[in-house]
């Protein structure tokens, strides 16, 4: 079962939605069958999301990043809203609030950080991934491109990968 994060184009409610494929999602939404549970409309796309991928327990994380740190296991039960969380709201165009900007920079800072620890493979990601997975190559943190495909492929052989946040220049592409 693959789980996607999605959102209602007509008013910008979030939701979740679980299916057995990519594929199986794709023929639902051709066939209008997904529809927003607040609204009904069935003007449905993904939302964009980070992936949690889980590794496996004898193996060190390959990741694109080095300070971001693996995430924790998904609670066993879902936890009930705090009274003190506000609920989440629609996306909005108005001007980013001055704490999410400063998380924003933040965040950008410490994947600089991270990048600086890390080697540039470029379009060889999946490639050294797999390699350093399956015991060929030296375990070392790298970070480079792979398609969606190639991350897709990554994860259903159990080796760790996450994005990087915020857009990057290749080493030799800066102007």
């Amino acid at each position: 079962m693959i789980v996607f994060d999605l959102q209602c184009e007509a008013a910008g409610h979030r939701f979740e939605g679980w299916f057995k494929s990519s594929d199986d999602f794709a023929g639902q939404q051709r066939r209008a069958l997904v529809t927003c549970p607040v609204c009904g409309s069935s003007r449905v796309s993904k939302a964009i999301t980070a992936p949690n991928l889980a590794r496996k327990g004898n193996q060190l994380a390959v990741r694109l990043s080095a300070a971001l740190p693996a995430a924790p296991p998904e609670p066993a039960t879902p936890a009930e809203p705090s009274a003190n969380v506000p609920a989440a709201q629609p996306m909005t165009a108005g001007p980013i609030p001055p704490e999410a900007a400063a998380m924003f920079q933040a965040m950008a800072q410490m994947q600089a950080q991270a990048l600086k620890s890390s080697t540039w493979v470029g379009d060889k990601f999946a490639d050294q991934a797999r390699a350093m997975h399956y015991g060929e190559a030296d375990q070392a943190l790298i970070h480079g491109q792979a398609s969606p495909k190639q991350a897709q492929d990554l994860a259903e052989e159990g080796i760790a990968v996450a994005p990087i946040l915020f857009p990057i220049t290749p080493p030799g592409k800066a102007n």
